[in-house]
Formats: C-alpha cells, structure tokens, sequence
C-alpha cells in the first residue's frame, strides 16, 4: 500500500475515540507477534516464528493509529472482515541498522529476531510490515493473517524469573506512557546496585525538559533480574557472559555500542509488566549505550557518563531523534541515501529550506543554512577522536578514557559557545554520521554532544509529541 493510499485508510478509519470503541474490537490483552529478519543489504525475507498472548494492553485505547510517519518501517493491523486499519506504529530495528553495514553490502547473510506488539483484536486480522523506500511512501514487505482464537496461539503463562517493582505511577497504564527498566549482569547480591542504578538514571531523565513537564504523564516500572555472573560481555577485553538479557559491547564491531540479540528471552522477561519503551541497563562502568526507535534503549550502567548516554538513547528509541554528530565512528554506510529528506525529525538535508520541517520555530532574521566555524570545531573534534581511537588500542581503563571526554569538552564547549547564531534553532551543517549534505537544528543538543545537558527546542517539540500518543 502506497503512502497516501494508508493515509486515507488511516483517515476512514479515525481512532477509535472512546473506550467503548476500543472494547468492541479489542479483547484488552496484548499480542505480540515474533518473527525472523533475514537477508542482505539487497534482499531480505521475514518468517513467523510465534504469535504469543501477554497480558493487558498498557497503550492507548484511543490513540491506536500512529499520525506521526517516523520509522523506518511501520506495523499495520487490518481487520480482516471490514479491511479497516486497528492499529499502526512506526518503528526501527537491528536489521534496518545492520543492512547499512558492509558486511551486509557483501553480501553476508544474518537473521535477527524481532516482535511487534498491539492490542489483540476479537476477529481475524491482516498484519502487514512494510519498509520506507527513498520517497517516503511505505511498502509492503511482509503479510500474514492471525486467528486469534487459534489454537497457534501461545498461551502459556507469563513465568520468566523476575521481581516487578515501582519507581513511580501516575494513572493507570492506558493512560499513562510506561517505561520498563530491565537490568542485565546483576547477581543477586547485585540487585541492590540495579535499584540504585535504576532511580538514579530515572531521576536524572526527569530533570531534563520536557520530561520533567511531563512526568505525570509516565508510569516508571523495573524488573529485578538475577545473572549468574556479575557484567556483561566486553569482546575486545576477551570478557564473554552469558548474561539473562544477553545485552554485549562491540555490536557491530563498534566498541562502546551496546545491543543484545537475545530479543526473544528479553520479551519474556518484559512481559511481567506493563511498557509502551524499554530501557536495559547493563552492570558495567565500560561507556557505551544504543537506542533504537520503537525498539529500547541500552545503557551501561555505571559508565561516568551513564546520565547523558541514558538520556540521549532515550531520544532515538522513544521519539526517533536521530544522532546529531557526524565525526564519531560508525559502522553505518550511507545511513541517509544523498538527496532524501530524512523521516527523523531533528535532521534535515534541506532541499526545500522554505520548507524546512521545524520552520516555526526558526526566527526570521536566521538565515538558512545556517553559519558556524565548523572547520574549526572539526579540527579540534578529530584530534579527540585520534586520541580515543588510539586510547582504545592500547586498551586503556575507563577512568582514562572518562578523563579524555572530560578534556574534550573543556575543548569543544568554548567554540560552540562563542559563534554568533548559538542557541538559536536554524539549519546547522554536520549531522548523521555526516559532515555535509545534513544540517541539525541547534549547535548543541544532547543528540549532538555530551557538553550540553538538553535537548534542543526541536527535539523538545518531538519528544512531547510522541508522548502524546501514549496519553490521550
């Protein structure tokens, strides 16, 4: 289905508007779908694996169709007697990231495990998974149909081996967006340390707009999660675990990228509560994180900058915010295809500038793009990353590593700081992974550097819109 073709479905359909409508067509439980992502950079196939019953559906019940096009990919539900959307989300994944590789480019064939959950409807229902091609629209990449009445469906009781607790609650979970922590390479003894861990990286998020503004608005849950072994697996410090969630540096043999690929194991565990975004914390002071839109986020736990990573990994995985900085090393390979406006809503190539997606938010006499003293800023940028690239060879300890971000910072901050449109939003070049073609909203931004602690006015206004998807 074409783009404008879903919108107008989409625009039939309406939301369901009231709570009565939502239990006419929903039985109030939730179903999540797994499946395998297989393939290359240049052909990919999807294979069911299970359609599993959890528990009540903790989203909206009036907010079922996603208004905000973000994602790469996007989950349509489709009645199968009236062929009317139930229920849509945008989202990304670790196959969409790992297509942009060269291994993938080379042609490596791998299979990643994925789910996708929505209310479970009373009838027969159509899902379909359908990708963003380079103009925006969606198409469709995968269709199956689910009874789910069948017998197919798994129905068996919700019994991984964790303790629910309460950070803090404020409503029920229908109306509320739900965060879940999970803690992986926490021994028992440990627990206490993943709870301190917890309430500090929670705290730390809702001092920081607009999550503070908006915190009644969230209901924040963890699970305690026993590990045989203390940590998670470092494979450039030869460490391996076997850890519940399976939560890893060095995805993507990039070292402070943390991801697990036991996603099957973590639904199990997540499903003991209530979430609409997932957090998963790791027992490590190694730096590193990750954050996924419509995915989770990963965080070590006890890193100097575990705040501002939690924080910033927050951002792509609950409002699709995409990385502001460009002279980091990635493992990505045209992440943006040259000449495409970018779905993310803080990046932009400008093609059209009056046209500019955070227009409104531009001051008139700014002007687009926008100048800075990049060439400097780069130069300074290039000598941090040769010295943590070459801190990293020599295997240097975290508190080394630590004491250099700090003294890149003391570098960085004053050249910011001292140009002419800073702390202005406009349209400034450098930004995903590239230094030109893209432009970013502000000079700084936690998207950007670990200097500033907030997010920029644009990725402000696109964080408090997805919230409000969950909440009314």
């Amino acid at each position: 289905m074409h783009l404008t073709t879903l919108l107008i479905a989409l625009s039939l359909a309406g939301d369901s508007g009231s709570s009565g409508d939502f239990d006419a067509r929903f039985t109030g439980r939730t179903l999540r779908v797994d499946y395998y992502h297989s393939g290359t950079a240049e052909e990919a196939h999807i294979s069911l694996d299970q359609v599993r019953l959890e528990g009540e559906w903790p989203g909206s019940r009036t907010r079922l169709l996603d208004d905000t096009n973000l994602g790469k990919y996007l989950l349509v539900v489709i009645d199968a007697a009236t062929n009317v959307p139930l229920y849509t989300r945008g989202f990304c994944s670790i196959y969409g990231e790992w297509e942009t590789i060269r291994e993938a480019r080379e042609g490596v064939w791998r299979s990643f495990h994925e789910s996708q959950r929505f209310p479970e409807p009373r009838g027969r229902c159509q899902i379909l998974l359908k990708k963003r091609a380079s103009d925006g629209s969606f198409r469709e990449i995968f269709s199956t149909t689910v009874d789910p009445s069948s017998r197919f469906v798994n129905r068996s009781d919700l019994d991984a081996p964790g303790k629910v607790w309460s950070l803090f609650e404020h409503g029920p979970a229908a109306e509320k967006l739900d965060l879940l922590i999970l803690g992986d390479g926490y021994t028992a003894a440990e627990l206490d340390r993943f709870r301190e861990d917890a309430r500090r990286l929670t705290e730390a998020t809702f001092q920081v707009e607009p999550f503070r503004s908006r915190r009644s608005d969230f209901n924040v849950r963890a699970v305690d999660i026993v590990s045989a072994r203390s940590g998670v697996a470092d494979p450039r410090a030869g460490k391996w675990s076997s850890s519940p969630l399976g939560l890893s540096s060095n995805a993507f043999d990039i070292d402070r990228y943390v991801l697990t690929f036991e996603n099957k194991a973590l639904r199990e565990y997540a499903a003991l509560a209530p979430y609409d975004a997932l957090a998963l914390i790791a027992n490590t002071r190694k730096y590193g994180g990750g954050g996924i839109f419509n995915l989770w986020l990963t965080c070590s736990a006890s890193s100097g900058r575990s705040e501002h990573v939690f924080i910033h990994e927050l951002g792509h995985s609950l409002a699709g915010l995409a990385d502001e900085y460009y002279a980091s090393r990635v493992a990505y390979e045209d992440f943006t295809q040259p000449g495409v406006e970018p779905w993310e809503p803080n990046v932009t190539a400008l093609l059209e500038p009056d046209r500019l997606k955070w227009r409104n938010l531009v001051e008139p006499e700014t002007p687009l793009p926008t100048p800075w003293d990049q060439k400097i800023y780069d130069e300074a940028a290039l000598e941090y990353q040769a010295r943590r690239e070459a801190l990293r060879e020599a295997n240097a300890s975290d508190a080394e590593m630590e004491q250099l971000v700090a003294e890149s910072r003391k570098m960085l901050d004053p050249i910011i700081a001292k140009q002419k449109y800073a702390g202005r939003v406009g349209a400034y070049e450098g930004a995903g992974y590239q230094a030109r073609g893209l432009y970013r909203p502000e000079l700084d931004c936690i998207m950007f550097s670990s200097g500033r602690g907030e997010f920029c006015a644009v990725c402000r206004h696109a964080i408090e819109r997805v919230i409000d998807l969950y909440i009314r």
